[in-house]
This record gives C-alpha cells, sequence and structure tokens, in this order.
C-alpha cells in the first residue's frame, strides 16, 4: 500500500474546532505536559519598577543633599576664616608677623583691637586690655583661633539646613 492511500484513509477522532493549526504560538498551554503559562500583571509588574525606581533616585537625591550640605560646611568654614582675617588685619599692629608664629589679640578700652606678640601670662596681674584670643598666622595669609573667641557677622550664619 502506498503511504498516501494510508494517510488519505486515516480520520481524525479530535474535531476540527479542538485542533491548532500552530499550537506553539498560542498564548496558552495547548496539552497536559505543556509548560505554565501565567499572563504579567502588566499594572504590578510596572508599579514594583516604579517603586524601584524611586527608591534608588531618592538615594541618589540623598548622596547629593549630603554633599551639598559638605559644600555649604566648607564654605561657611572658609568664610569664617576670612571674617576672622579681616578682623586681625585691621587690628592695630606694631610689627610684621611671621607665618606659623602664634600672637595675641585684645581689645583696648576704646573698642579698637589690638594684635601683640605678649601673652596674658607675661602681662602679670594688670592686663591693660581685654583679652579676645589666641592667634596663629598661617602659610596662606589666613589666621587660626587656638585659643579664646573672636566675635564674627557671617553671612552664612543663617543658612540652616
Amino acid at each position: 500500500m502506498d503511504n498516501k492511500e494510508i494517510n488519505s484513509d486515516f480520520i481524525n477522532p479530535i474535531h476540527e474546532d479542538k485542533v491548532a493549526e500552530n499550537p506553539g504560538l498560542l498564548p496558552y498551554a495547548h496539552h497536559v505536559g505543556s509548560g505554565l503559562i501565567k499572563p504579567l500583571d502588566k499594572g504590578r509588574v510596572k508599579g514594583l519598577a516604579m517603586a524601584a525606581m524611586y527608591e534608588q533616585t531618592d538615594l541618589q537625591l540623598l548622596q547629593l543633599k549630603q554633599q551639598m550640605d559638605t559644600l555649604v560646611d566648607q564654605a561657611k568654614a572658609i568664610h569664617t576664616k576670612i571674617g576672622l582675617s579681616e578682623k586681625i588685619y585691621q587690628a592695630s599692629m606694631g610689627f610684621k608677623p611671621v607665618f606659623g608664629k602664634t600672637y595675641y589679640l585684645y581689645r583696648r578700652s576704646s573698642g579698637e583691637n589690638i594684635l601683640s606678640m605678649v601673652s596674658p601670662k607675661e602681662w602679670g596681674n594688670s592686663i591693660p586690655y581685654e583679652y579676645l584670643a589666641t592667634v596663629k598666622l598661617l602659610a596662606d595669609h589666613t589666621w587660626d583661633i587656638e585659643d579664646g573667641q573672636i566675635e564674627l557677622i557671617t553671612p552664612f550664619s543663617d543658612i540652616s539646613k
């Protein structure tokens, strides 16, 4: 018998409406042994992706805020150093200060500041001026307070975090 004759005599017991021409392209399992196919909940997938994106960008923004806070603190420190240096350079001094050396800032009764090489201990019991601070001239010609306090008004003093 010829193969064509055998195939032409075959009658498929499954109804034509129940058979797919391309079962591999179906969006669902077409027989018992097929893998389980679940449709994606696109709204949930997008929601989870959006939540992850917001969490990540919030972390990045927090990191940028911390970096900006550090820069603001550095700017405040520089401006304070400028204010301190201006106040000391405006003080009366009868010598040329040398960097790396320690000096003493006093205030006269008239309100004028004076820079001196004489420490408060060296004056003995009668200091002729009000002691303000012990300061040191740095190599960049700015001043650093080693002891005491100098009242400064800075434009950054009202910046809040």
